[in-house]
């Protein structure tokens, strides 16, 4: 990684640089260290605070940055398939980077700006983003009360949020509201100050450890410069924070087929119906792993595709082509919903059917594999998913666009 001037062209954004291979060499041994007490933490409610930190230090919030100003040089698609690695290791861990990578996306998008190289030197720096846009007391993006004023050289934030994923890990939060004209408002609040109060208070029964409670601001001051037209945010926003949640629900998937096979193994005996008394060599049980790895080899390649989908619409967007950025905006809508159903599907199927090869020994707290079953659901409930198939057949039918019809139902799973 090599920092150097800012950028002359239209944005920060550059073609990937980075091999897939040269990435998971670098993260995956860091990935390795945070799965070994993934379990413990699970049954014991422990937030992966060093683990996180542990991938600060990796410079793993660089992942998709361009070498040129200091990052690793990743695509989209690279960068999904490293969180769903991670995922494989620890689901809470990796959905905590969901809000500090989605507002990198929003600065690699921006225009050259004195006020977008004082975030990257930010982020060279270690700094991470969390917070949430949901509002708390079932309010909504219709209803928003919390407010952005302006006092003099500097803003004043008020107002309360919910899903504040990622926010006990932050140094700023990411929050949105009313300005004084009533536009929104996307201001970056810095954690450490007087009004702002975080509360971990998520009553979610899976994704326990990932700070997704509650954020107050009382007056919190934020300065010129953390402070965005929430029309100016990336273009495939909702489609960033959506197959974020797919890549931890891929890594989900591949964490119950690893550990699928490691009971298997482990099993001593079998039942009088088995065909083989070793449940290692029973074709029943075997083929329930077979099963398994299907859906890992499905919902991995339903990530890809979506993934793959964003990268085209960034490339469109740092060519300044506008027509083609929209045109394939239409057609990511397309494959980030129909990854969102492929992959829900997958995962929630490979949560429950790995029992079967397992036996009653696999419920044991102690091997706490109904953590994945907990997670996938709680991740697979955060965006609407009863509606997609029906939008997503009006416009292969009725050639009706599915981006309006989407967009309404939120940002990618904030929260409902």
């Amino acid at each position: 990684m090599t920092a150097v001037d800012a950028p002359t062209s239209l944005t920060y954004l550059r073609p990937a640089t980075a091999t897939e291979e040269d990435l998971v060499a670098r993260f995956q041994p860091v990935f390795d260290r945070i799965a070994e007490g993934n379990v413990e933490r699970e049954r014991n409610r422990t937030f992966p605070l060093e683990q996180v930190q542990w991938l600060k230090d990796a410079d793993f919030a660089l992942v998709r940055v361009p070498e040129e100003f200091g990052g690793w040089g990743a695509s989209l698609e690279q960068t999904y398939y490293l969180l769903a690695l991670l995922a494989e290791a620890d689901a809470n861990v990796a959905h905590v980077w969901r809000n500090h990578l989605a507002f990198i996306e929003d600065r690699l998008n921006a225009r050259p700006s004195p006020t977008n190289d004082r975030w990257f030197q930010r982020f060279r720096g270690r700094e991470f983003v969390g917070g949430g846009w949901t509002e708390a007391n079932n309010g909504t993006y219709a209803t928003i009360k919390t407010t952005v004023t302006r006092e003099g050289d500097h803003y004043k934030v008020t107002g309360a949020k919910f899903y504040a994923t990622g926010s006990l890990y932050a140094d700023w939060l990411d929050v949105i509201g009313k300005g004084e004209d009533g536009s929104l408002i996307t201001t970056l609040v810095s954690r450490h100050q007087p009004g702002v109060v975080l509360t971990d208070d998520w009553p979610g029964f899976g994704q326990r450890t990932t700070a997704s409670g509650s954020a107050t601001y009382r007056d919190a001051v934020a300065h010129e410069g953390d402070v965005f037209p929430a029309s100016e945010r990336v273009v495939y926003q909702g489609h960033f924070y959506q197959t974020a949640l797919l890549a931890v629900l891929t890594g989900i998937t591949r964490a119950i087929l690893r550990d699928g096979i490691a009971a298997l193994k482990s099993r001593g005996r079998n039942y009088p119906q088995g065909l083989d008394p070793v449940p290692a060599l029973d074709p029943q049980l075997l083929q329930v792993i077979g099963e398994v790895s299907v859906r890992v080899f499905s919902t991995e390649a339903a990530l890809r595709r979506a993934a793959n989908s964003l990268d085209r619409i960034a490339a469109a967007h740092a060519a300044g082509d506008v027509a083609l950025r929209d045109e394939r905006a239409t057609a990511g809508e397309v494959a980030v919903s129909q990854a969102q159903l492929a992959i829900i599907d997958g995962v929630l199927f490979a949560a429950t059917h790995i029992f079967g090869a397992l036996g009653a020994s696999a419920t044991s707290e102690e091997t706490a594999l109904d953590r994945h079953w907990r997670n996938a659901r709680t991740l697979a409930s955060h965006n609407p998913v009863a509606y997609k198939a029906r939008i997503l057949g009006d416009y292969f039918v009725n050639d009706k666009s599915p981006v309006s019809s989407i967009a309404r139902l939120g940002r990618g799973g904030q929260g409902n």
